[in-house]
């Protein structure tokens, strides 16, 4: 029979997949290139989509297990040199700031992979009944620990999938 915690460490070890498909061989023009839209906002780059759905990851799995998060903890945010504040995760950054998350693919998928991990790890010993507990209400009143790493992993998938369609959009 598969656990509750098999079954969310599949779906993680899912994403990490996608992440590496989503940025083989892309160089950084090609995680920069946005692809416009007809409201007029660019959209957001590969690269970006990738940055913030493992920072989301990062942030919100370090809290929900009170932990640091591996971006400040593991000098993640010191090799990718960007001009942010280390909690930073790219909610409500406007075009310039989009622009200025510049990350070479290796780095990104070097990061995803270390927040995979210490997100395995957490997850490997969780009971069904660890993922009742209710969390600080940082983000929502009443939200249990499941709850958020459904919501996490919902996150992470619609952005993977956002970087994936962009690269078949681009032709990569």
């Amino acid at each position: 029979m598969t656990t509750s915690a098999e079954l969310l460490t599949d779906h993680f070890g899912r994403v990490r997949e996608l992440v590496h498909d989503v940025l083989d061989g892309l160089g950084e023009p090609d995680l920069a290139q946005r692809p416009g839209s007809v409201s007029g906002d660019p959209g957001n780059p590969i690269g970006w989509l990738v940055w913030h759905l493992t920072r989301v990851q990062d942030d919100h799995i370090a809290e929900a297990f009170d932990t640091e998060q591996v971006w400040t903890s593991e000098g993640w945010a010191e090799r990718a040199g960007l001009d942010l504040e280390p909690a930073d995760t790219g909610f409500g950054h406007t075009s310039a700031q989009v622009d200025a998350i510049r990350v070479p693919a290796g780095l990104l998928a070097a990061y995803h992979d270390a927040v995979h991990e210490r997100t395995v790890s957490l997850l490997t010993d969780l009971t069904d009944h660890d993922l009742s507990r209710i969390l600080p209400p940082t983000h929502g009143a009443n939200v249990s620990l499941g709850e958020r790493l459904v919501s996490v992993l919902g996150d992470e998938l619609q952005h993977a999938g956002q970087a994936a369609y962009l690269r078949g959009l681009f032709g990569r």
